[in-house]
């Protein structure tokens, strides 16, 4: 189906363009969100005439996005998680709890403007993209953590998973140094 388009959309095309997409894209998404019209004449007449009005509803747009940009990038948000030992999620972090995150810190965000190309399923310092815009992105470090006292360790640099590895490792070795100096205390006897 042939389509023009009434606004920038990713990877497909600039306001204006007439592109060619699947029925299915195009009556599921395009249309019903209003960012896309039918390629006929009748349309095309219409989009000329209304051009000029979605040019500047657009960069409108586009000013505010930018507006939160200044505001959001490079904002740092705490998510509270039960994991295991070794960092591993019981569950994950999904766009969701990213836009509930943000909508808790201030900043009006939709599930579908977080770009998680997968969920987060290990604690740390994650770096997430919102798209406030199709022409303005951010991106956000997302803290996931056990506590929030291992989110401030975790926020200082410290890498938590290798803290815990280290700890189990030290109480093996000095449990085995001490059952050699209990075994040469004997031999000297």
């Amino acid at each position: 189906m042939e389509i023009i388009l009434l606004e920038r959309v990713a990877k497909l095309g600039q306001m204006g363009d007439v592109v060619r997409v699947r029925d299915g894209f195009a009556r599921n998404f395009l249309l019903p969100q209003g960012k896309a019209l039918r390629a006929n004449k009748g349309n095309l007449a219409r989009f000329e005439a209304e051009r000029a009005q979605l040019e500047a509803r657009n960069l409108e747009r586009k000013q505010e996005a930018e507006a939160v940009a200044a505001k959001l990038d490079g904002q740092a948000f705490v998510v509270i998680r039960s994991a295991g030992e070794t960092g591993q999620l019981y569950g994950s972090v999904a766009t969701r709890d990213i836009a509930e995150v943000l909508d808790q810190g201030g900043f009006t965000i939709e599930r579908s403007q977080v770009s998680l190309n997968r969920p987060i399923k290990t604690i740390g310092l994650h770096k997430v993209e919102i798209s406030l815009h199709p022409e303005v992105q951010v991106s956000v470090n997302v803290n996931v953590a056990r506590s929030s006292d291992e989110a401030e360790r975790q926020a200082r640099g410290e890498d938590l998973t290798q803290a815990d590895v280290n700890l189990f490792e030290f109480e093996e070795v000095e449990g085995e140094e001490g059952e050699e100096a209990e075994a040469a205390e004997g031999e000297q006897d």
